[in-house]
């Protein structure tokens, strides 16, 4: 569409002249005109509008100048009107540039304004996506096996019913290892066997605690009448008082012994009796070799807590034993390699004959002994040695009593065959030494905190460890387990961290409670009711918690007032809480659930993981769902609790495990979470029929 012209009398012009250049003009602006209408109908209505500014202000007539041979001209230039078009096409390309900031401006607006709560929904949408993706995979893999995946797992071979993955000693020494070493931990070699380890044709259920921790089944645990009958040391000696039956009852001389053992050592520490250990800050103590866990069944009533650790034995065990009467103990040798604590995990190391030659190999396993010790902390031997009239043995026990003083140990005192030793609370006793003095201080590289089967080393470790403090400047059991808030800042956390943690566990623990309430009382399950009886507070002993995370599990049993003991496990593909669990007054272990747990079958009560699932899965193992079900099943009583807390979707695909268990399970919601369930098993008592 051209645009009207209007003429005006121009002075000194005349009018047929002016009319001619009106004219040529009039053709030029038509044909202008004419090309931008042709442009695209995207710009038409901005063309329109700066044309329409072209024209003047307020629409007013284009204004014409006349130049030197007397022809019109515009007022923007004296040139053709082709500089005209370019300032349009300039001034439409700028006009399109601020659009587009404006549309990317708004966009970004319009997605800063997403309300928290519809991020966190996409997150958890992203999460449960992950989740399903996980459980699908794990699906597939469970589907490959085929036709098995429907059937029940077999039963392993009556060989099995007392045996323990990773300590074969025979199947040691036939790879090599030199005697003393077979009886190491060695989990490389062999493939996992899928399959249900059945409790012996005899066996019963135990008896409740604490009447459990005096008698025990006979037919429950592998031991002969003869290695009763022998078992006259210390720790070790018992007596039958049934066919069916062994008593620890207090009418044995044994358990007077102890008794007196405890009080003789708490007056060798300047201490009363063995009630004043509490406030001398000892309240964990590692007993190595314990016999049948008698030293720790006296000082359980003294609020102490004593986990036993031995070798592997293939008959009549002290750690199974020890397990059997409802006491804290686990597999443990350390010829060759670390124990599976940390550096300054327990208040006192105590070996009364624990059949340690603590003399050999240059000092190496009082150097592990002394690792695992806190600053401040007693190790307590009794053995003939330490009074021994043979020139051998005055050796040995001259070795031992000189390397003592160069690893900064205080003798306080010795009665007869019992030696109590001091560890230094102060650091600068190792650096304080003749230059040179062997054994030397570990290095700050080679002082790992926490080991998991780390070979022995010949140095002082735990010295560089945030975490030396001596067991007097601890706070005493009960307020232990609470931690200030100088000693939660050493494991990066804040009193609030903690508080919250233990609120939390406290309220799981009361619906754990609530929940097992109409499974043990009823046929049906059904949710809790008022008419419902609690469970026993003594129903369960034995607790494993699979992923500990803080302790807080263990915490809000023992705040609910239960009976019970927690073995707490920090798996190897998770952060390491390890350091501050024992330091809270629990025990714990380090563990990769990849491999069988250092234990004997049927040892606990109750198993318990949160959140284990996910992390394993998360991790890739190497290991299946069923591979560490079937592990569960081997450390599990019969009729013993199985309570996994995980993803919905990852709890569903362990649902569908449990019937190749034979275990009697239920799925529940959890009214706090849409997002995880709760996973409630029971493991059946089924015997192996005689032959």
């Amino acid at each position: 569409m051209s645009r009207p012209l209007h003429s005006r009398r121009l002075p000194g012009c005349s009018q047929g002249h002016l009319e001619s250049q009106n004219s040529q003009v009039k053709d030029k602006i038509e044909k202008e005109d004419a090309h931008i209408n042709s442009s695209s109908s995207d710009h038409s209505y901005l063309s329109f509008k700066i044309s329409s500014r072209l024209l003047g202000e307020n629409n007013s007539p284009l204004k014409l100048g006349v130049n030197g041979n007397g022809f019109a001209a515009d007022s923007f230039s004296s040139c053709s009107f082709r500089a005209r078009h370019k300032l349009t096409l300039l001034l439409l390309k700028t006009s399109l540039i601020v659009i587009v900031i404006m549309a990317l401006t708004g966009s970004f607006w319009w997605t800063m304004s997403i309300t928290a709560s519809s991020r966190g929904q996409i997150y958890h949408s992203y999460r449960r996506l992950q989740e399903q993706v996980v459980s699908d995979l794990w699906d597939i893999g469970e589907l490959s096996l085929g036709p098995s995946k429907l059937k029940e797992l077999e039963v392993c071979s009556e060989e099995s019913e007392n045996c323990v993955p990773c300590y074969n000693v025979s199947e040691g020494l036939a790879l090599g290892y030199s005697v003393g070493d077979e009886y190491d931990r060695h989990c490389n070699h062999g493939l996992r066997q899928n399959c249900l380890v059945l409790p012996p044709v005899n066996y019963r259920i135990p008896l409740r605690w604490p009447t459990g921790r005096d008698v025990i089944w006979v037919s429950n645990v592998k031991i002969t009448a003869e290695e009763v009958l022998s078992s006259g040391s210390l720790t070790k000696r018992m007596m039958m008082l049934e066919e069916e039956q062994i008593s620890f009852r207090s009418a044995s001389l044994m358990f007077d012994g102890v008794e007196d053992y405890s009080h003789q050592i708490a007056e060798m520490i300047g201490l009363r009796n063995e009630s004043n250990f509490i406030q001398a800050g000892v309240r964990t103590m590692l007993d190595i070799g314990c016999g049948y866990g008698s030293f720790g069944a006296h000082l359980f009533s003294k609020q102490l807590l004593t986990m036993c650790i031995a070798n592997y034995e293939a008959s009549g065990s002290q750690v199974q034993l020890t397990l059997e009467r409802g006491l804290p103990a686990m597999i443990g040798s350390f010829s060759t390699h670390q124990l599976p604590y940390p550096s300054l995990s327990y208040d006192m190391v105590h070996c009364a004959r624990c059949g340690i030659d603590w003399d050999k190999k240059d000092g190496l396993l009082l150097l592990e002994a002394d690792r695992v010790l806190r600053p401040g902390g007693y190790f307590v031997w009794t053995s003939p040695i330490t009074n021994a009239r043979s020139k051998e043995n005055q050796k040995r026990w001259s070795f031992v009593h000189d390397f003592a003083e160069k690893i900064c140990w205080e003798l306080l005192s010795q009665q007869d065959e019992t030696v109590v030793w001091k560890k230094t609370a102060k650091r600068g006793c190792y650096f304080s030494r003749k230059p040179g003095l062997v054994p030397p201080v570990c290095s700050k590289g080679k002082d790992v905190e926490s080991s998991h089967y780390q070979p022995l080393q010949g140095c002082i470790g735990g010295t560089h460890s945030r975490r030396w403090i001596a067991i007097e400047d601890r706070p005493t059991w009960p307020s232990r387990a609470r931690l200030n808030a100088n000693e939660l800042k050493l494991h990066g956390l804040h009193q609030e961290d903690l508080a919250e943690d233990s609120a939390n566990w406290n309220s799981v623990v009361r619906d754990y409670w609530s929940l097992l309430s109409p499974i043990i009382f009823s046929d049906h399950p059904k949710r809790p009711g008022a008419e419902d009886p609690s469970p026993p507070f003594n129903m369960l002993r034995n607790v494993l918690d699979m992923n500990a995370h803080f302790g807080g599990f263990n915490a809000a049993l023992l705040d609910a007032g239960k009976s019970v003991w927690v073995m707490n496990v920090v798996p190897t593909s998770g952060p390491d809480y390890l350091p501050l669990i024992l330091d809270r007054g629990f025990v714990g272990v380090l563990h990769d659930w990849c491999e069988a747990f250092p234990t004997y079958p049927r040892t606990y009560d109750m198993v318990h993981a949160d959140g284990l699932l996910t992390l394993e899965t998360s991790k890739h193992r190497s290991c299946s769902m069923l591979d560490m079900f079937v592990e569960i099943d081997r450390l599990l009583r019969p009729e013993g609790w199985v309570i996994l807390r995980d993803a919905a979707t990852l709890i569903e695909s362990a649902r569908a495990l449990t019937a190749r268990l034979k275990w009697d399970a239920r799925v529940m919601e959890i009214e706090s979470s849409n997002e995880e369930k709760l996973l409630v098993c029971q493991k059946p008592l089924i015997k192996r029929q005689p032959k």
